[in-house]
């Protein structure tokens, strides 16, 4: 079985817990509670939409690689005045 990579990402849910998209993937998606249930789901998401392309005889996506080194958040406080 040939392996495919893609990139994942996972946000916070307004309402709580999680919901992850697969931006190579348009319209795969799904939520969960937990981080743990989220990374299970999505990758059934994954191989259910891949499943999809294959009875369908498309080919499956190709994600184009990422050209930045790294990617992560930063929070910094604003300096106060005087």
């Amino acid at each position: 079985m040939q392996s495919h990579h893609y990139t994942v990402k996972i946000h916070r849910a307004h309402e709580g817990g999680f919901w992850a998209e697969v931006p190579a993937l348009p319209g795969c998606f799904t939520q969960g509670e937990t981080l743990e249930d989220v990374t299970a789901l999505v990758r059934e998401a994954m191989e259910c939409h891949l499943a999809a392309l294959l009875r369908r005889g498309e080919p499956f996506p190709v994600e184009k690689p990422d050209t930045r080194d790294f990617v992560f958040p930063v929070t910094v406080r604003a300096p106060r005045l005087g």
